[in-house]
């Protein structure tokens, strides 16, 4: 069969898939079913670089609502107050569902220097760490996302 492709895009959230036509139309479905449950994300004309704002707003993360609330709150959720690379990964989370598609080192010491967070040791070696077990996946040289083994990790 012959391949075919996908894009959907719904306010913040997209789906692209490429694969045989009635795998796509399968996910199609799934994709459909959770755009339904997914409340549609508020669409602000301005960028503010309040961070608190932000995080008061319902995200969507995997086809799930989330209300994520500050980032002191967050960590003490996730139990990311103590270990330096599981507070990155969980900062790096934060800023995610926050709306950061990407995210820099320096986005993660700033948010928690800005929101009263004691700073971590070696922010690269948390980086690294997270890499090397799957819960960050590099993108470039300075920027990263947090993966689904990542989220999952958080919520053990």
């Amino acid at each position: 069969m012959a391949d075919a492709r996908l894009e959907i895009k719904a306010g913040r959230i997209s789906f692209n898939g490429e694969g045989t036509e009635p795998w796509l139309a399968e996910q199609l479905d799934k994709v459909l079913a959770k755009l339904s449950e997914v409340k549609e994300l508020s669409e602000d004309s301005s960028e503010a670089d309040d961070e608190d704002d932000k995080s008061e707003q319902t995200r969507a993360k995997t086809g799930s609502q989330i209300k994520i609330g500050p980032l002191a709150t967050y960590l003490k959720e996730k139990k990311a107050t103590s270990n330096q690379s599981r507070k990155f990964l969980a900062t790096a989370a934060w800023l995610q569902l926050g709306g950061m598609k990407r995210v820099a080192t320096g986005d993660v010491t700033k948010a928690l220097s800005t929101h009263n967070q004691s700073k971590l040791g070696n922010p690269s070696q948390c980086l690294n760490t997270n890499s090397t077990s799957g819960n960050i996946e590099k993108d470039g040289k300075r920027q990263f996302y947090v993966t689904d083994q990542g989220f999952e990790d958080l919520d053990k």
